[in-house]
């Protein structure tokens, strides 16, 4: 018998998020798809290990309830979300601060009444219940934090973008924030959302970020960062995923791997992280990307959960390598075994040589309480965890790179979770449009067989 001119329709190269919701959606409009996933797991950065009950995430990257794509992607419209509390909870000069969003997202005086400090500690110490401090800064700078935090909230996102383009401590800085307020909140809470303490991102992603938070509430997935691609792949026909599967060269009808040879199809859509994609394709940019390192600790002391409850605890004064860190078991209890607390501290950057001692150190003054007794549960280091975003920067680089040929990704986007699956989302849309999808279609088995290797 004739082999047929083609297996499967569109073969997506990588079972991360991005590849999983491209997935999806062309399934949905009837369109055969095989991804392939060299790692034996999908999710790919979007990770979780499971240790004695203990759900630990490899990167730990923060969602906003009000980002669009989690509430349109389909096949999320069932994620649990765990929301920490309304703003951030702030370390500086050896007091801890609430700074946060309006609940609603909506209004200046919201903002306003949102941005004030509902806790203080003395020097070294962490928060006592029912104690109130000073606000972020002095209350002119209170309003005018609040009132900036309120009109960005519902700032239309056309109107960021045609803000000229700086990197983002530049940008603050001549919009007249005092310096103050960029160190004592802005900067700690832009390296908590874009991963870059130094604000050298772009300013307009800067802005989209501060707009998310703004208008929405800081939250991870119930049960830890992987549900997020379980739910995109339990979506999918049964056999659409394949682990295990290394792709060695793609073309714009096929693509050939390691374990069964050469795979025929209509399209292709590389869905791996940018260097992976540049090493099947050279050429495309690769960008610099930010580390990130996430040390699990736990402990039987509930000290540190009664102190900060389910705050996200930035340091402001960059007082040792921990940026942000939190009470993950209060945020989500599902991701640690009754009776134990589970804290994650994520350090940015490059890691000092001993580790877990330095951070142990900064943990100890930012919730006053000793951690001698804490014990390590995991270090997850991630070289290259987030693509950069240095001014100037495409937030929509093309998709399409030819018929035939597509790519998608944050390296595509913003470096976020949103922006993986908004390039996603154009993606397959590219997609549809190039294979016409409301023509004839070839129907193919629902779960395409992959070749035996030669």
């Amino acid at each position: 018998m004739l082999e047929p001119a083609y297996q499967v329709d569109v073969v997506i190269v990588g079972a991360g998020i991005a590849g999983l919701s491209a997935a999806h959606r062309l399934t949905s409009a009837g369109i055969t798809t095989a991804v392939l996933e060299a790692a034996p797991y999908t999710g790919g950065r979007m990770s979780t290990e499971k240790i004695d009950g203990f759900r630990l995430d490899r990167v730990g990257q923060l969602l906003s309830t009000s980002s669009p794509e989690l509430r349109l992607t389909p096949g999320l419209d069932a994620l649990p979300l765990r929301r920490f509390a309304p703003g951030v909870l702030l370390h500086r000069d050896g007091r801890a601060q609430r700074a946060g969003a309006p609940a609603g997202g909506g209004s200046a005086r919201g903002a306003l009444h949102a941005v004030r400090a509902l806790a203080s500690a003395p020097r070294g110490g962490a928060v006592p219940p029912g104690r109130t401090g000073a606000p972020v800064g002095g209350a002119v700078d209170q309003a005018r934090l609040g009132a900036a935090l309120g009109r960005i909230a519902t700032a239309p996102v056309e109107r960021l973008l045609s803000r000229p383009e700086l990197p983002a401590g530049q940008a603050l800085a001549r919009r007249g924030v005092p310096a103050r307020t960029i160190e004592g909140f802005l900067r700690p809470l832009l390296a908590a959302l874009l991963c870059d303490p130094e604000l050298s991102t772009s300013s307009r992603c800067a802005d989209l970020a501060l707009r998310a938070f703004a208008g929405g509430r800081l939250a991870i997935p119930e049960g830890g960062a992987d549900v997020l691609p379980e739910l995109l792949a339990r979506a999918l026909p049964p056999g659409t995923v394949r682990t295990g599967v290394r792709v060695t060269s793609v073309a714009t009808t096929s693509v050939t791997t390691a374990e069964h040879g050469r795979v025929r199809c209509r399209a292709v859509l590389l869905a791996t992280d940018a260097r992976a994609a540049a090493e099947l394709l050279p050429g495309l940019r690769v960008p610099d990307f930010h580390p990130v390192t996430v040390v699990h600790h736990t402990t039987d002391d509930p000290a540190a959960a009664f102190a900060t409850g389910a705050s996200l605890l930035l340091d402001a004064d960059r007082g040792g390598p921990v940026a942000h860190t939190a009470v993950l078991s209060t945020v989500d209890p599902t991701r640690a075994p009754a009776g134990r607390t589970l804290i994650s501290s994520t350090v940015l950057g490059t890691p000092p040589q001993d580790l877990d001692a330095a951070v142990r150190t900064h943990l100890a003054r930012l919730y006053g309480t000793s951690t001698r007794r804490w014990e390590t549960l995991a270090v997850h280091h991630t070289p290259q965890a987030v693509p950069t975003m240095r001014p100037p920067h495409d937030l929509r680089r093309p998709v399409r790179l030819m018929a035939g040929l597509y790519v998608c990704g944050d390296h595509r986007d913003t470096s976020t979770v949103q922006g993986a699956l908004h390039s996603a989302h154009r993606a397959a849309t590219a997609l549809l449009t190039d294979l016409g999808a409301t023509g004839s279609l070839h129907t193919a088995d629902p779960a395409p067989r992959l070749p035996k290797a030669a």
